[in-house]
C-alpha cells in the first residue's frame, strides 16, 4: 500500500459525513477488505465484505461488551441490553427475543399494522390532504406494536410516545440539539417502560402470557434473579423501537415501487416475486450502516494485526453491495433473490450469522412481515399519486431517507 493510498489517519469526520459509503470507498481505493484508522480517538480497523463479516461474527475472536460508543448506547440501544452481552448471558437474553418470534405471533403484528395503515388511508382519502408518508407511519406502528407487545397506551399518548420512540433511532446519529433530544427521549422511554414492567410484576397490569411485556417482565438473569426493572425496560424498548423503525423500510419500499416500476410489476405476480422484491429493497437501500465489536484475543487476518481490545467496525451497507457476493451490486434486481438464497454473511442488512448464537437481529422477521403488508396495501388496496419532490436519498443522514420523506397525495381506496 503506497502512502498516497493510505486511508485517512482519523476517519471520524469522514464517517459522520458519509456513514454508509466511506468504508467501501476506502477499501476500493486500496484494493483490500479492511484498513486501519482512528475513529472517536480510538485505533480502529474497518472491514467490509462477506469474508470479513464471517470473521466479525466469530465469537472466539470478537466481543460486544463495551464496544458500542456511548452516544449510541445512550440513545439507540440503551444501557444493559442484549446487544452489549456476550457468551451465556447473551444466549439466554437472545432466547427471550427468539421466543417472541413465532410465525403466528408475527402474523398478528402484521395484521395490526395493516389495519392501522388502512384506517389511516381511509382518513387520507376522506380529507384529501397531501401526506408525508414517513411521518404518518410512526404513530400507526406505535399503536400496532404496543397492542401486540402488551404495553398499555392511551389514545392521547400515542403521538408523544411515537415521537420518543422515533427519536431513539431517527436522531441517535445526529449532532447538536437533535442528539440531545434523542438522549432525553431515551430517559422518557426507559422511565415509561420501567413503570410498565413494575406494574406487571405487582399485578396491576395483566398482559397475555405470550406477549413481549409479560415475558420480559418475568425474564431472569443467569443467576435466576429477575432482570432489574431498568434493564427489562431497555429490552422491552428493544421490541418497540425497532418495530417503529420499520417506518424507514416501508418508505424505502414505497420509493422502490415508484422508481422501479418494471420490477414492481413483476413483484405483483405472486408471493415469491413479492418476497424477492422486498429482500432486494433490504439489500439495495441503506438502513443501518455498520456494527462495532472489540477484539477478544490477538490475531492476524490478511496482513492486518488485530490486537486485543482493538475497536473494529463492520460495514453492513458495503457488504450488501460487495461485488464478490453480488453481481452488478449497484443495480436494483429482485430476481437475484428468486434465483437463490444468499448466505448468512452475504446479506446483512440487520447483522449476519446465526440469530440465536450470534448477533443477527431476530426482528428482521418482523420487518419482512410489515413490509409484505405494506406492499399489499400500496399495490392493491389503495391508490395514490407521487407529486414532484426530491426523492434523492440523503446518505449523510442516519437513517438515510428520501429527502422529501416520500410525499403522497390523491389517496383513494380500491
Amino acid at each position: 500500500m503506497t502512502a498516497r493510498h493510505q486511508p485517512p489517519h482519523d476517519a471520524t469526520l469522514a464517517l459522520v459525513t458519509d456513514p454508509y459509503r466511506f468504508i467501501s470507498k476506502q477499501c476500493d481505493r486500496i484494493g483490500a477488505d479492511g484498513f486501519e484508522t482512528h475513529v472517536l480517538f480510538k485505533d480502529t480497523i474497518c472491514l467490509k465484505g462477506p469474508e470479513a463479516a464471517a470473521l466479525f461474527y466469530d465469537v472466539d475472536r470478537f466481543k460486544r461488551e463495551g464496544a458500542m460508543p456511548s452516544p449510541i448506547r445512550k440513545t439507540l440501544l440503551g444501557d444493559g441490553g442484549v446487544q452489549g452481552l456476550d457468551g451465556d448471558a447473551h444466549r439466554r437474553r437472545k432466547q427471550l427475543f427468539m421466543d417472541l418470534m413465532a410465525p403466528e405471533r408475527i402474523r398478528v403484528l402484521g395484521e395490526l399494522f395493516e389495519a392501522e395503515l388502512m384506517r389511516a388511508a381511509a382518513g387520507w382519502a376522506s380529507d384529501g390532504r397531501e401526506i408525508t408518508f414517513y411521518d404518518e407511519l410512526h404513530p400507526m406502528l406505535t399503536r400496532a406494536v404496543c397492542a401486540w407487545a402488551g404495553v398499555p397506551i392511551e389514545a392521547a399518548e400515542v403521538q408523544g410516545r411515537a415521537r420518543e420512540l422515533r427519536a431513539l433511532f431517527d436522531a441517535a446519529g445526529a449532532r447538536g440539539p437533535r442528539h440531545l433530544w434523542s438522549r432525553y427521549a431515551r430517559r422518557k422511554v426507559d422511565h415509561w417502560l420501567s413503570r410498565v414492567v413494575e406494574a406487571i410484576r405487582d399485578g396491576g397490569q395483566t398482559p397475555d402470557e405470550d406477549t413481549a411485556a409479560f415475558r420480559i417482565a418475568h425474564a431472569r438473569e443467569l443467576n435466576g434473579e429477575l432482570l432489574a426493572a431498568n434493564i427489562a425496560a431497555v429490552e422491552l424498548a428493544n421490541v418497540l423501537r425497532p418495530t417503529v423503525a420499520t417506518a424507514v423500510y416501508v418508505v424505502l419500499l414505497a420509493h422502490a415501487l415508484h422508481t422501479h416500476p418494471e420490477a414492481a410489476q413483476v413483484a405483483r405476480e405472486g408471493p415469491v416475486q413479492r418476497n424477492a422484491f422486498i429482500q432486494e429493497v433490504r439489500r439495495f437501500y441503506p438502513f443501518f450502516p455498520s456494527l462495532i465489536a472489540r477484539v477478544r484475543q490477538p490475531f492476524t487476518w490478511r496482513g492486518l494485526s488485530f490486537p486485543a481490545d482493538r475497536q473494529v467496525i463492520l460495514d453492513l451497507y458495503g457488504t450488501n453491495h460487495d461485488p464478490s457476493a453480488w453481481a452488478d451490486p449497484d443495480a436494483f434486481r429482485p430476481g437475484r433473490f428468486a434465483a437463490h438464497p444468499p448466505g448468512p454473511f452475504d446479506f446483512v442488512p440487520q447483522g449476519g450469522g446465526d440469530h440465536l448464537a450470534g448477533h443477527r437481529c431476530p426482528g428482521e422477521w418482523i420487518v419482512v412481515e410489515i413490509m409484505e403488508r405494506a406492499f399489499e396495501v400500496l399495490t392493491r388496496r389503495i391508490r395514490y399519486e407521487v407529486p414532484q419532490q426530491d426523492l434523492g436519498l440523503d446518505f449523510g443522514r442516519l437513517p438515510a431517507l428520501p429527502r422529501s420523506r416520500f410525499i403522497m397525495r390523491g389517496v383513494g381506496l380500491n
